[in-house]
């Protein structure tokens, strides 16, 4: 079962700066497109892995390849791109670049800020979404960007 808008709530309280983006930032901009995982972009500095295990320790977080717990693996000091975790509330991935776009400066500055459960979310941008949709080229990321272009024209009309 997952529960994206949980997972959500937790991050938005936790202080991690990240940026929503994958299919979630879709639906946020309009998109019909169902999501059943979490997508974000994030600096992850030993620190903030170290944030990220904290919060999400009840969760029983565990990587989704190797099944290790993300409380053990990777162990201390050793340096992480990307997370791909599954956990008590459903999956969450934690990227550190995006494929078209770069990395989370670059991200962090065309995103919108948006309000969700009462608190303030960063968005990646419709622009860089359609890019990096574009950059994946997996089929089911294809035919969002014909969905998200659609979004961007109507949204140009008004």
């Amino acid at each position: 079962m997952s529960d994206i808008n949980n997972i959500l709530k937790r991050l938005c309280d936790a202080d991690i700066e990240f940026v929503i983006v994958g299919g979630f930032a879709a639906t946020l901009h309009g998109s019909s497109l169902l999501t059943r995982d979490l997508d974000v972009c994030a600096v992850l500095t030993r620190t903030n892995v170290a944030k990220l295990r904290e919060l999400l320790k009840d969760l029983h977080p565990a990587h989704r390849e190797s099944r290790l717990s993300f409380l053990d693996n990777p162990g201390p000091g050793v340096d992480v791109r990307n997370l791909y975790l599954q956990t008590d509330l459903g999956p969450v991935d934690f990227l550190g670049n995006i494929a078209g776009i770069g990395d989370f400066d670059r991200v962090r500055a065309n995103a919108i800020e948006v309000e969700l459960f009462g608190r303030r979310c960063h968005v990646m941008s419709l622009d860089d979404l359609i890019l990096a949709k574009q950059a994946i080229g997996r089929e089911k990321d294809l035919r969002a960007v014909v969905e998200l272009r659609a979004i961007r024209e109507k949204l140009k009309k008004t």
